[in-house]
């Protein structure tokens, strides 16, 4: 288990804000490394023209695409981290979810399985 699973008390608004938190951390994230083979792209192409060579974009944007992937991976660790704790946080709340629906499948009540699930 990880630190990223919400602590005894209202886990069902805590989970809302991871779900919030996880969808805006997973954009940003994908926006940054977006943006990061943008930069590349445009870097490549800058630096072809001032030695004079004829790159086509979308052989710049390939090349630009294999650099990001790697790169990303160091420039924005926080950030991604922060998606894995969230995605965390909601999976752990589907588990949850999940045991309560099957524990109620079977015909016991919730309070039956709360000692269990917490």
């Amino acid at each position: 288990m990880s630190d990223a699973t919400p602590p005894d008390g209202v886990p069902g608004q805590q989970t809302a804000g991871a779900g919030r938190r996880l969808a805006r951390d997973l954009a940003l994230y994908t926006l940054a490394r977006l943006a990061l083979v943008v930069v590349i792209t445009v870097l490549i192409v800058l630096v072809a023209r001032l030695v004079s060579v004829d790159i086509p974009l979308v052989v710049a944007a390939l090349f630009a695409l294999i650099i990001a992937m790697p790169l990303s991976l160091t420039l924005f660790k926080r950030l991604r981290t922060r998606v894995n704790e969230d995605i965390a946080v909601v999976d752990e709340r589907r588990r949850r979810d999940k045991a309560q629906l099957r524990a109620r499948l079977r015909g016991e009540t919730p309070e039956d399985n709360q000692g269990a699930s917490s």
